[in-house]
Formats: C-alpha cells, sequence, structure tokens
C-alpha cells in the first residue's frame, strides 16, 4: 500500500522525525530554550479523551475541538510533535485543508486541520522502555523528572494555539489508561472522558479494524512503522493488549489468535474491568449508544459539566448499523454485559 500518502520526501522527514529517540529528545530540549513563555497550564480544566479504540474517542474529540475552546495537536504538527512552536515558526507548510477519509476506512474525515492522537509520542520517547514490551503495554511507574516534562510540553502546546480562546488543552489517547493518576497528579482540575460501548459491537469494530490494518501493513512496511513511531497498537500487525494488573483475564486473552472474536471480548473485559474498579473521581464515563440516541441533549449536559460555553447545534439521533456476530464464547460475553450495565449505572449524562 502505498495507501498511506505520503511521498518519499515526507516519508523520510517522518523517519528522521520520529524514528529516532535522539532527534526528538533534542527537538523538545530545542522547544523548551526557544519557549521559555509559561503560562497557567497546571491549574487549567483540560480534558484528557482516553478509552478502548473504537469507543468513540475520536468522535467525542471532534465534538470537543469545535467549540474553539481548545488546543489539540493537529495533523499540522506532525512530524516534529515535541515541538509545535517551533515547527510551527520555522518550517511547518502551508498545506490545503482538503478532507479525505482517514486509514480507519470508517467515515471520519481528516484534514491537516484536524485534531489527531499524536500526545503518545512524549511518552514513547521519554518511558517507552518501561511500557512497551514486545506482547503487551503494561501500568508502570513515572518519576517526578518525566511529569514535568509533560507539564511544559501540554504548556508549549497551548502557547502554539492559533486562537486566544484555545486556553484549554484537549487530549485523545487510548493508552492514557496506563497513566490515568499520573495524569490527575500533573493536572488536579483536568477532566477525563472514558467512553464505552455495547461489548459485542466494540469487539466486531475492533476485529474488523485489526484485519484491515493488518492487510494495509502487511503490504507497506512504512504504515507499520508509523503505527509504531505514534505508539498506535490498538490493531494491526502492531497490536499490542493492555495489560493491568488482572494475570487472569490477560492471561485467557492470549490464548486466543487475535482473528478470533473472544480475543476482543476479552480485550474489552480487561480494560473496562480496569477503568470500573479505578476509575479517579474526575472521570467521567461517556455511554456511546446512549449518545447516539440523543447526541444534541447529550452534548449540552457534557459541555456544561467540562464548564464549556458553546450553543450546540441540534443533531439527529443517529443509529450506528450493527455487524453481524460471527462465533463467540457466550459466558464471555455475558461478563462483559453485566460489567456495561455496572459502568452504565456510573453514566452521568
Amino acid at each position: 500500500m502505498s495507501n498511506s500518502g505520503y511521498n518519499f520526501w515526507s516519508r523520510l522527514t517522518h523517519r528522521i522525525a520520529l524514528q529516532s529517540k535522539a532527534v526528538a529528545e533534542i527537538s523538545f530540549d530545542l522547544e523548551n530554550i526557544t519557549s521559555s513563555e509559561k503560562i497557567t497550564s497546571l491549574l487549567g480544566k483540560h480534558v484528557f479523551v482516553s478509552g478502548l479504540a473504537r469507543s468513540g474517542t475520536t468522535m467525542l474529540m471532534r465534538y470537543l475541538y469545535e467549540t474553539g475552546k481548545f488546543r489539540s495537536l493537529t495533523y499540522l504538527d506532525m512530524p516534529f510533535v515535541l515541538m509545535p512552536n517551533t515547527w510551527k515558526k520555522i518550517a511547518r507548510p502551508k498545506i490545503s485543508n482538503e478532507h479525505k477519509e482517514r486509514a480507519h476506512k470508517d467515515g471520519i474525515m481528516v484534514s491537516f486541520d484536524s485534531p489527531e492522537a499524536f500526545e503518545e509520542v512524549f511518552w514513547r520517547v521519554f518511558t517507552g522502555n518501561e511500557y512497551i514490551k514486545e506482547d503487551r503495554l503494561k501500568l508502570y511507574h513515572i518519576d517526578k523528572e518525566v511529569l514535568k516534562k509533560y507539564q511544559d510540553y501540554v504548556n508549549n502546546i497551548l502557547l502554539s494555539g492559533n486562537a486566544d480562546t484555545q486556553t484549554r488543552y484537549l487530549s485523545k489517547n487510548n493508552n492514557n489508561v496506563l497513566r490515568l493518576n499520573y495524569i490527575n497528579e500533573c493536572f488536579p482540575n483536568a477532566f477525563i472522558i472514558i467512553p464505552f460501548r455495547d461489548p459485542l459491537q466494540h469487539a466486531l469494530s475492533l476485529l474488523n479494524q485489526h484485519l484491515h490494518f493488518s492487510k494495509i501493513q502487511a503490504g507497506d512496511k512504512f504504515s507499520l512503522d508509523y503505527m509504531n513511531w505514534l505508539g498506535h497498537f490498538e490493531f494491526g500487525l502492531n497490536q499490542k493488549p493492555f495489560h493491568l494488573d488482572d494475570d487472569e483475564t490477560f492471561n485467557k486473552m492470549r490464548r486466543y489468535d487475535k482473528t478470533d472474536l473472544n480475543f476482543w471480548l476479552l480485550s474489552w473485559l480487561n480494560y473496562y474491568k480496569y477503568i470500573n474498579n479505578s476509575a479517579a473521581k474526575n472521570t467521567i464515563l461517556f455511554n456511546y449508544e446512549k449518545f447516539w440516541e440523543a447526541p444534541t441533549e447529550v452534548l449540552i449536559k457534557l459541555f456544561k459539566i467540562l464548564q464549556v460555553e458553546y450553543s450546540v447545534a441540534a443533531l439527529p439521533p443517529f443509529i450506528p448499523t450493527g455487524k453481524p456476530p460471527r462465533e463467540y464464547d457466550r459466558g464471555l460475553l455475558q461478563q462483559c454485559t453485566v460489567l456495561y450495565e455496572e459502568l452504565n449505572k456510573k453514566y452521568e449524562l
């Protein structure tokens, strides 16, 4: 595939900026030298969206970003995402705002101004050896020095915004489940939103994307490298499941091939069991199905909780097309369904 849409020079630039840990660290240091101004980012009411992939995190991030109140990394910040101000001033090209369907082929259109999940590059560069293992992504300890760098990073991203109204940071990062307590420590006034959805349909969506990206990456090594550089291990040939201190569920997951729906049902159970037991008080659980039943009402309530002043346009209900189920363990699905109902009891909107 060279469906990745990057020509030779774009691929070379991405390799230089993202593949080398040393280059990435130098770019971050350069940014801090040239962007010494500080703003009150530590007390900001920032928003961190983090869920299991295919739970609606991109959709939710888009609605928040459209309010104009948030600064988030966009495709324009690529590939030097660790020095947003410097890249913006000296080298960031002016590129057409043409929209194209993203690689997932799920109907979501992107342009260079679209917000995206590039923040994970920071964590991969400064802590990757601690959590990225050959067969998993694991919970880990983050020291004070790295947390201070992360605070500086968020500060720099906010400074690079194009509008005075972009005073709050918006992150969409599915891997943040590995560090939710540290995010609370860095930004005690922030909100964490965790979307969840019907486990069977969610698992089917994950399986379909896994098959889709595996096919793409088999034909284009750059696509595989690109996902590794960004720290995206949700599906495809580089898929790595979360290990969230539940050895029993994790070991069951490892017994299944990743083309088996039961692997993805166990992934769902593994992820949301951890969220159900460990979510901090500032965590907002966001039901995917209930949002599509009444999107305008849900967004109005969500924006009120997040203290975002914005007039929500009327949105029609939308019922996603259900995918036909494959063979699966009905006992396992029952466990997931029970957990889904427990999460629903904590749903606030």
